[in-house]
């Protein structure tokens, strides 16, 4: 069996590793990952969720590999393909959904960040612990928890090399969701779902424009946004959607767990 499987529900594709009981970053399992996202860029679906089977999702990179590391030529190597990784899945051009279930250290953690959104166990723990090698993260995983809790939270995290809870990185807006962990991994692939099902080409379109505003700020995002998001009126997802809209009325709104919710308006 690979190590990283790819299964389709739906538009959902499912893409899970499997190397228990730790689901270590060894060669195989970092080939298999490789292999695995060459078959969801030729067929994406509309959703991806990445998950893991075990008890923890990850225990990061196995340390046999640091050791292998003849001279930081090949350091470089490696990090380099560590790194093109989390920028695969980060360009996939559909919404990209991290489900943790336990622990989730080093490279799972740093793959988790180059998701676009993080649905965690309440008892999921989180951590870049390269200190304890030597190390500082080399898959990225620094500049996006950057990106997402600000430069002081990331300092912290990966000096200190200690474990935070999923509610704490909740609060730091690193963790998107944190769900029980009683029936977590349907919860979570419910989320996924619930997220796939809706407007790919919107969805593909709010990806490139938090991506320019990461990048170049937000007045080069403001530059393309009338322009990009004049271009999905053509789409059929618009057309449907003013389409239901006009003949039955808005749709039905939901919480964020997901449950139908009434709105009442008041007319003066």
């Amino acid at each position: 069996m690979s190590q990283v499987t790819v299964d389709r529900d739906g538009p959902l594709t499912i893409v899970e590793l499997r190397s228990p009981p730790l689901n270590l970053f060894d060669e195989a399992l970092i080939t298999a990952l490789e292999t695995a996202l060459s078959a969801v860029e030729a067929r994406p679906g509309a959703g991806v969720l990445l998950r893991a089977a075990g008890r923890v999702v990850s225990g990061g990179v196995d340390v046999r590999l640091f050791d292998a590391l003849a001279d930081a030529a090949a350091a470089e190597l490696l990090f380099r393909r560590l790194l093109t990784i989390s920028r695969r899945v980060e360009s996939l051009p559909v919404p990209t959904v991290f489900a943790a279930h336990g622990l989730c250290l080093t490279a799972a953690f740093e793959l988790a960040l180059a998701c676009d959104l993080i649905v965690a166990a309440r008892s999921a723990r989180f951590g870049l612990v390269e200190r304890a090698v030597g190390l500082t993260p080399a898959m990225g995983g620094t500049q996006r928890l950057t990106a997402l809790a600000g430069p002081a939270r990331a300092r912290e995290l990966v000096m200190t090399g200690e474990l935070y809870g999923a509610s704490e990185l909740h609060g730091w807006g690193v963790v998107n969701w944190v769900l029980p962990d009683d029936g977590f991994a349907r919860s979570a692939q419910d989320v996924a779902a619930r997220i796939a099902e809706g407007p790919a080409a919107a969805h593909a379109l709010t990806k490139k424009i938090v991506r320019v505003q990461q990048e170049r700020g937000t007045q080069a995002a403001d530059e393309i946004t009338a322009t990009e998001v004049a271009q999905l009126i053509g789409t059929r997802d618009f057309r449907d959607g003013v389409d239901g809209f006009l003949r039955n009325g808005p749709p039905p709104l939901r919480d964020r767990d997901g449950k139908p919710t009434k709105v009442k308006v008041t007319r003066r």
